[in-house]
């Protein structure tokens, strides 16, 4: 039974991620080397962003009398801009159309978040004697996070296009700039409206299909207007 908790596990995380890479069509483009630069970005994004966090910013723990502090937490969120630009350096690094390289550069940067994040919890926990709901939870959570991923992928795309249409602009931007602030937006209405794990992942799931669908929509009017 523990083996194949273990097994369901590992096969919800990665498959996933093997299918978009297998099925999407960039397996054809031999771009296997660049998911994997990306995937070494992501890791050197988030070393920056670790020392910006400790150099920076106090540890929680310390704060007197250890109260929230919302304009902290901001500034911490503000530090995953970090992130739009190791994204933007990655696209930059990929030939190909458009579609090729946010594929191509959300999946190695998700790849590098599930083995970094997941992998060794999974090894330690889902092997436990005890099956646990938060470890299929976990798994589910991965798969949500490369729809995100690939949606700001392709915001950071379309945003350093310069025949994006005016009127399209704002919106890719305004959705740029919410994305450091995602979770600690989709926290506070969890923490708001009592929402459980399950819930607050299913809120998380609904704004990354509402980010991506929009984020294709305007990939489709810019690619039926140039042609790529």
């Amino acid at each position: 039974m523990t083996l194949y908790h273990f097994g369901n596990c590992i096969a919800l995380v990665y498959a996933p991620y093997h299918m978009a890479y297998k099925f999407s069509g960039i397996s054809e483009y031999a771009t296997f080397s660049k998911c994997v630069y990306a995937g070494a970005l992501y890791i050197f994004t988030q070393l920056c962003k670790m020392l910006l966090l400790a150099t920076f910013f106090p540890d929680s723990d310390n704060i007197q009398g250890g109260d929230y502090d919302i304009f902290l937490e901001i500034l911490k969120a503000t530090v995953d801009l970090a992130d739009l630009l190791g994204l933007y350096f990655a696209l930059n690094s990929i030939p190909g159309k458009g579609h090729a390289k946010i594929l191509t550069a959300a999946i190695g940067w998700a790849s590098a978040e599930v083995l970094v994040t997941r992998s060794v919890p999974l090894w330690v926990g889902a092997r436990g004697s005890e099956f646990d709901w938060r470890y299929v939870r976990s798994c589910a959570e991965s798969n949500v996070a490369l729809l995100q991923h690939a949606a700001t992928a392709a915001l950071v795309w379309l945003w350093t296009r310069s025949d994006l249409p005016r009127r399209h602009f704002p919106l890719v931007a305004a959705l740029l700039l919410l994305t450091p602030y995602r979770g600690l937006i989709e926290d506070a209405l969890a923490s708001v409206l009592s929402l459980g794990a399950w819930a607050l992942l299913g809120v998380r799931a609904i704004t990354a299909t509402a980010v991506g669908l929009t984020a294709l929509a305007v990939y489709a009017v810019l690619a039926q207007q140039i042609g790529i």
